[in-house]
């Protein structure tokens, strides 16, 4: 475990040197990593910093409203509304690498934006070690990692906590004093919802899985998940009123783990599946059925792209 008295300090001390008298921005999304990332920054170099948070339209519902209230503190904060460039970029993409790789050249298109407004010649990121763990080797690309363009019009990119583990990352957060909801808060993919949506990402797939992802997530608070999700994965027959429809098939997912690496599936009780049921299909009038997904990583990831 890290120790949280050396690590800040040093990793402070470690973004001052890198950023020296330049600017910087960083990728800031709401999760813990990223808000770990920015408030290390920000105590370090202060007002040579710009946060930047990309609104993708591929994120969790309400999550715009959440950045803008808990880090108004950060005066230069910066809510980019990038919805319909993401969109774009990812219409017609069906295989998961090329949805990484596309969401990834988008993020950095957007923070290269910003920089040239601010002057900022450095990215920083909250990248962890399993994000480089996994980019490096053949399981997946991290969007922030091995997602990352060939080209990236930035003197350098500024990683402190890329040898840190989630529940590391964590200590660190409660250290810097973040908010419970920050520090304690599930993983959420860097990608959103696009790596939550088996084949090509739509507005209509993405409405279905925020409402859905919005669900599980109050649904199985109570049983402290690592993570907990829906995925939107496919299509089939189903009954609604007296119509048959052919609507959208969820997945459900929660898992126990310690870093992410390795996973398992946590049983569920029947009544709270089915009351998870009742209502992704209940408000949502193009899902037809709901899946319990109960398989352990590995075999499967955790996310489903």
């Amino acid at each position: 475990m890290v120790d949280v008295d050396s690590f800040v300090p040093e990793a402070k001390a470690e973004i001052e040197e890198q950023v020296g008298d330049d600017n910087a921005v960083i990728a800031l999304s709401g999760g813990v990593d990223s808000s770990t990332a920015a408030a290390l920054a920000y105590d370090g170099i202060g007002d040579q910093l710009t946060p930047v948070y990309v609104d993708t339209g591929l994120m969790r519902k309400g999550e715009t409203e959440q950045i803008r209230e808990t880090f108004d503190y950060m005066d230069s904060l910066r809510i980019v509304d990038a919805k319909e460039r993401f969109l774009d970029e990812l219409s017609g993409i069906t295989d998961p690498e090329e949805k990484r790789h596309a969401i990834g050249e988008q993020f950095i298109r957007e923070f290269e934006t910003v920089a040239r407004e601010v002057e900022a010649d450095y990215l920083v990121q909250g990248t962890i070690y399993p994000d480089r763990i996994e980019s490096e080797g053949t399981i997946k690309s991290h969007h922030n990692v091995g997602g990352l363009p060939d080209v990236i019009d930035f003197e350098g990119i500024v990683e402190p906590m890329r040898d840190l583990y989630k529940d590391e990352v964590r200590e660190v957060a409660r250290e810097l004093d973040l908010e419970e909801i920050i520090s304690e808060r599930m993983p959420f993919p860097g990608p959103g919802l696009a790596v939550r949506i088996i084949g090509e990402v739509t507005e209509e797939k993405l409405s279905v899985a925020r409402e859905a992802n919005h669900v599980v997530e109050e649904e199985l608070e109570e049983y402290d998940p690592w993570q907990a999700l829906a995925a939107v994965i496919g299509k089939a027959t189903g009954v609604k009123g007296d119509n048959r429809v052919h609507g959208w098939v969820v997945a459900v997912r929660s898992v126990e783990s310690r870093d992410g690496m390795t996973a398992r599936a946590q049983e569920i009780d029947w009544e709270t599946l089915q009351r998870i049921q009742s209502r992704i299909t209940g408000e949502n009038e193009s899902v037809s059925r709901v899946v319990y997904d109960v398989t352990h990583k590995p075999p499967a990831t955790i996310e489903y792209e």
